[in-house]
């Protein structure tokens, strides 16, 4: 394979990407419901989601909790500690049976240095993860809990993004949408009852959600 077809492979496949770097990185599998850290521990590695979900919050001095994002395979995070964070500022939490790879902070710099493939696709990375954070701003600040509601499940629902749109999984608590969204359950119930009877959205057994491109109706109505 040349040079180029190389490159091009691997900013395709994070997974490729990552057989890249030197050693020092383990994989390891995490029960739903399992920590992977917690707010305030020491800030030593960087993780990639290899498979799975994963949540991140933050808990105030006063407990209130706000769920910060939703993690699928693909995703870095706690990479904080690249820039000198000593503590995380938040808590990782396996929401379904997770595998993911740690990677400690020295690997990762010296990945950094050394590797211009890796630095330009986690570099990207990071530019995108940006973005997502401003447009989460923009949202919370400007926008219904009704629409921030929709934009939440789209998001889940990997509308956008390369692929088809998918069921959200693994099934999310009312609960954890309404930290996200920034609302009380019952308003969320509310819309939810609101967006299935509107035919965007629809329980697959149990309570495995379909998430249909018309419930983007919702986020662009004025």
């Amino acid at each position: 394979m040349g040079a180029t077809k190389r490159k091009s492979a691997l900013a395709a496949d994070p997974r490729a990407l990552l057989a890249t770097v030197g050693g020092g990185r383990t994989t390891r599998d995490y029960r739903k419901n399992h920590a992977i850290f917690a707010q305030g521990d020491r800030a030593e590695a960087v993780f990639f989601l290899e498979r799975g979900k994963v949540k991140l919050t933050v808990l105030s001095r006063q407990g209130k909790q706000a769920v910060i994002a939703l993690l699928g395979p693909g995703h870095f995070f706690g990479e904080g500690c690249l820039a000198g964070q000593p503590l995380r500022m938040s808590t990782a939490t396996a929401m379904t049976d997770s595998a993911i790879v740690s990677l400690p902070k020295q690997t990762m710099i010296q990945a950094l240095h050394g590797d211009p493939q890796f630095s330009d696709t986690f570099t990207a990375y990071l530019l995108s993860r940006n973005i997502r954070i401003e447009e989460d701003l923009v949202d919370q600040l400007f926008n219904s809990s009704e629409k921030r509601l929709a934009r939440v499940l789209l998001l889940l629902a990997n509308f956008g993004a390369e692929g088809q749109p998918e069921p959200v999984v693994p099934k999310v608590s009312q609960e954890t949408l309404a930290e996200m969204v920034g609302t009380t359950r019952s308003r969320v119930s509310f819309f939810l009852n609101k967006f299935r009877k509107r035919g965007f959205i629809e329980y697959n057994g149990g309570m495995a959600m379909a998430v249909h491109s018309s419930l983007l109706r919702v986020v662009l109505h004025d």
